[in-house]
C-alpha cells in the first residue's frame, strides 16, 4: 500500500535531513529522534535541556546525550562562543625512537604503534582529562551498547595513536554498524588504512564510506548471484572489484555466471572474467546485446544449414558463444 502526505492539512513546516532517514532510523533511539524533531522545529534558537524534556518527555540527561550524539554524527552543529574551550587530552603520547640513518632515496614506510591496553583506572582518568574521549564512549555506548574494555582501548587507541579526528572515528563506527561488522580488530584495521592514507576529515570519511559502502553491497549482490556462503577470497574480491571498476551491471555478470555452469558445469570466477572481457572487447554492455548477437549468430548458422562459415562473423559472435 502506498502513502502520500496529507501536508495541505499542516500549515507551517520544518525539514528533517535526509541523511537522518537514510542512515540513522534503525541506528537511532526513540528518545534521540523526538529530541531532533523537536530542535529541527526550535531551528535558530537555542534551547535547553530541560526545555526540550519538557516538550518531549524524556529526561534532561536523555535529552543532553541525545544532542550529543546528534552532534558527533554531524546532523547537528554546536554553537560555541570564543570563550569555550575544548579540553585537550593530556595522557602521555608514545615515546618517539631516535631517527634511524637509512640509505638515501629510501622511502621506508612508517610502522603505526602497537595498541596499548590501558587498566579501567587510567581509562577513567582519560576520559576525566578529555572532553573528546568522553563524547566518543557516549556516541559510541548509544550506537554498540555497553563497551567493553577492548572496545574502550580501541577508541582511545584510534583517537590517541592513529590520531584519528573523533568525527571521523564516529563516521567508521557506524558505517561497521551498517555492514554489520563491529570487532574491534575489523574496525581498527580500516582505521590504521585511514590513518595511512590520511583519511581524517568529515568529507573524506564520509567519501571513503560512500566508496566502500558501494563496494560493498556491490560484493553482496555477487554473493547472491553465486550463491555464495562465505565473504570471497582475496583473489575472488579482486575479480569482484575489477568487474565494479569496469562498470559491469549485475545482470550482465549473472549471464557470464549461467553460461559458465552450463560450459563447465561448476563456477569459475577466472572463466566468468573471461567471459566478461570478451564481451566488452565485442562492444556488448547488457545481457539484451550479448543475446540479440548470440541469436543473430544462430539464425545465419541455420539459414546456411549449419555451416556458415563466414571468418569475419564468426570471429564476431565466437565470444558469445563462450569457446574459449
Amino acid at each position: 500500500m502506498e502513502y502520500k502526505a496529507n501536508s495541505g492539512i499542516w500549515g507551517t513546516m520544518f525539514g528533517v535531513p535526509c541523511v537522518v532517514a537514510d542512515n540513522f532510523l534503525k541506528l537511532a533511539t526513540g528518545q534521540q529522534l523526538k529530541v531532533l524533531l523537536y530542535l529541527l522545529r526550535c531551528s535558530g534558537r537555542s534551547c535547553s535541556d530541560e526545555e526540550i524534556s519538557l516538550n518531549t518527555g524524556v529526561s534532561q540527561q536523555e535529552a543532553a546525550d541525545a544532542v550529543l550524539f546528534w552532534q558527533q554524527v554531524n546532523v547537528l552543529t554546536p554553537q560555541r562562543t570564543t570563550a569555550e574551550k575544548v579540553p585537550e587530552l593530556s595522557m602521555a603520547a608514545p615515546v618517539s625512537k631516535p631517527a634511524e640513518t637509512v640509505p638515501e632515496h629510501s622511502t621506508p614506510k612508517p610502522e603505526l604503534p602497537k595498541r596499548q591496553d590501558l587498566p579501567p583506572s587510567e581509562i577513567a582518568d582519560v576520559m576525566k582529562n578529555s572532553s573528546d574521549i568522553s563524547e566518543l564512549f557516549k556516541v559510541a555506548e548509544s550506537a554498540l551498547g555497553k563497551l567493553s574494555h577492548t572496545q574502550q582501548n580501541s577508541l582511545i587507541w584510534m583517537y590517541s595513536y592513529l590520531g584519528l579526528k573523533k568525527e571521523v572515528i564516529v563516521t567508521l563506527l557506524f558505517y561497521c554498524i551498517k555492514i554489520g561488522k563491529t570487532s574491534s580488530a575489523y574496525i581498527e584495521k580500516i582505521a590504521c588504512s585511514w590513518s595511512e592514507n590520511d583519511i581524517n576529515t568529515l568529507t573524506a570519511a564520509d567519501e571513503e564510506v560512500q566508496r566502500m559502502y558501494a563496494s560493498y553491497e556491490y560484493t553482496d549482490r555477487i554473493m547472491k548471484l553465486f550463491e555464495m556462503n562465505r565473504r570471497p577470497t582475496q583473489r575472488q574480491g579482486e575479480f569482484i572489484a575489477s568487474w565494479k571498476n569496469s562498470g559491469f551491471s549485475t545482470e550482465l555478470i549473472q549471464l557470464a555466471y549461467e553460461k559458465t555452469i552450463d560450459n563447465i558445469n561448476k563456477p569459475s570466477f577466472d572463466y566468468i572474467n573471461k567471459i566478461l572481457i570478451s564481451w566488452k572487447d565485442s562492444g556488448f554492455t547488457t545481457p539484451e546485446q550479448v543475446r540479440e548477437a548470440d541469436s543473430e549468430y544462430r539464425k545465419k548458422k541455420a539459414a546456411s544449414g549449419g555451416k556458415y562459415t563466414n571468418g569475419d562473423d564468426i570471429e564476431k559472435y565466437k565470444v558469445v558463444i563462450n569457446k574459449f
